[in-house]
């Protein structure tokens, strides 16, 4: 079957950062179908041969992998730059020329999210009416701004492409261990049986980041962390962790299983939030500018840069347990990980120590499990030990980028690692009702390098916990 993968947005930051080393992974692994090429969409006045040099650097610059010439001149020859204005209707009809005569065209839309109905709307009307390939789109994040707009976008999508071609990007269902969390979970019963209410004390998602908005000032603006972060990474990231196990492995069977988690959430009303919520935003401190400071911020903006989440679902495996979440920009590193707790039981033993279960997604990867154990010598004390797994702490070990997977995927057809439409719609929902009433909270101002204002830690506190592997936990040993 012949396939053309074809990308607007093709001189952008996403192409040049990601989709080129992923492209260039999959090739020296020799994933591509036979009869496979890529069209480079982009406005800039470049040709081929230039825009495959600018490739080569990109890829030097990027791939987890050192790149080798005889793949590198493998991929090149797939590649092919179309300068075009993909705002204007007319000029698809040269793409329609350059996709001619393949069986599968892949349109991947790296570009802002205010082309998304632009270009879906010029291939409808630009491609030629006797052109019959299978298509499908892959469309990055933000999916709108809220539940009216995304679902605005839906319908567009689903008319031109229907649903079953439409792989939604949530880059983070791509990492190696957000997918192995589903493996751990139901191929060892030494956990699924304890994964409920009666054993799990509560569940933290942490996501942090060392670095402010950099020049993403406008997208920011619009969004904030409870669009940008928790709508999508994490709330997909709960829906893995809380789901019941599916009767397959089918994609569509795993999906429903995530569908009924997050249409579980519980809502919370304007009164909830205050017990429930802490919303910050970073401020200066020497060279390190505030998030008011940054570019195309406005200088009185009321935009979170960190949230600080206390939620409950509605289910009977996971009734009155807490689930925190806590994300945040300017925090005094990058991780993401997931931690259970598991809770104590009565015993002759007189120990302190909880059993964690602990996910890294990144930039670790693997995952630990801490017990309790009699500490070496002649007394009786007891001791936290760990058993810990780090998948990419090996020598020679090198996983591949969650962009690789999804892009394989993709071509294979497989969207079990992509989002599906009633996922986004009650992630959304949720989301929606916390910024509905989230300007009748502080927005707390916190320094940068720490774990986020003071409100945060009080709040978990208030449920005698605190969170976990951050300062907070130093100071609750």
């Amino acid at each position: 079957m012949k396939t053309a993968f074809v990308i607007f947005g093709a001189t952008g930051d996403l192409t040049k950062r990601k989709l080129l080393p992923a492209l260039y992974n999959l090739e020296a692994e020799e994933r591509f179908p036979k009869g496979f090429d890529v069209i480079a969409v982009g406005r800039r006045n470049l040709d081929t041969s230039l825009f495959r040099e600018k490739a080569a650097e990109h890829i030097r610059s990027h791939s987890r992998n050192k790149p080798k010439q005889e793949i590198w001149e493998r991929l090149q020859r797939k590649i092919t730059y179309l300068q075009m204005d993909f705002t204007n209707p007319s000029e698809y009809r040269k793409l329609g020329e350059a996709i001619r005569g393949n069986d599968l065209v892949i349109f991947y839309f790296a570009v802002a999210p205010e082309f998304f109905e632009t270009i879906t709307n010029n291939l409808k009307k630009g491609l030629p009416e006797d052109f019959k390939a299978e298509m499908r789109v892959m469309i990055e994040k933000p999916f709108g701004h809220d539940l009216t707009s995304a679902a605005s976008l839906n319908r567009l999508l689903v008319n031109a492409f229907g649903e079953e071609n439409i792989y939604r990007i949530d880059h983070y269902l791509g990492k190696e261990m957000t997918q192995n969390i589903l493996f751990i979970r139901f191929a060892n019963t030494i956990f699924e049986p304890l994964w409920n209410k009666d054993y799990i004390e509560q569940v933290q998602i942490i996501s942090s980041e060392r670095i402010g908005v950099e020049d993403r000032g406008n997208y920011y603006e619009r969004s904030g962390a409870l669009s940008d972060m928790l709508q999508s990474h994490l709330l997909q990231m709960l829906s893995l962790v809380a789901m019941d196990m599916p009767d397959s492995l089918d994609t569509e069977a795993i999906r429903d299983k995530k569908v009924e988690v997050l249409s579980a959430l519980k809502p919370l009303d304007a009164e909830d939030l205050r017990e429930h919520l802490v919303l910050g935003q970073y401020s200066g401190a020497g060279e390190i500018p505030a998030y008011r400071e940054e570019k195309n911020v406005a200088g009185d903006s009321k935009t979170e840069t960190f949230v600080a989440l206390r939620l409950f679902l509605d289910s009977e495996r996971w009734r009155g347990v807490p689930f925190y979440i806590l994300t945040g920009k300017r925090l005094p590193e990058k991780k993401t990980e997931i931690i259970i707790q598991f809770k104590k039981f009565p015993s002759p033993y007189n120990y302190r120590s909880d059993n964690l279960l602990v996910f890294k997604i990144q930039p670790e990867e693997g995952v630990y499990l801490r017990f309790n154990a009699k500490r070496i010598g002649v007394g009786d004390e007891i001791v936290p030990v760990k058993m810990d797994f780090c998948q990419n702490c090996e020598v020679g070990i090198n996983s591949p980028e969650a962009y690789e997977r999804l892009l394989d995927d993709a071509i294979k057809g497989d969207a079990a690692r992509f989002t599906r439409w009633d996922e986004i719609e009650h992630s959304w929902r949720f989301v929606d009702t916390l910024k509905a009433h989230k300007d009748k909270l502080p927005l707390r101002f916190y320094s940068p390098f720490t774990w986020g204002p003071k409100e945060a830690r009080e709040m978990i506190r208030r449920d005698n916990k605190f969170w976990f592997n951050t300062e907070d936990e130093h100071e609750n040993p």
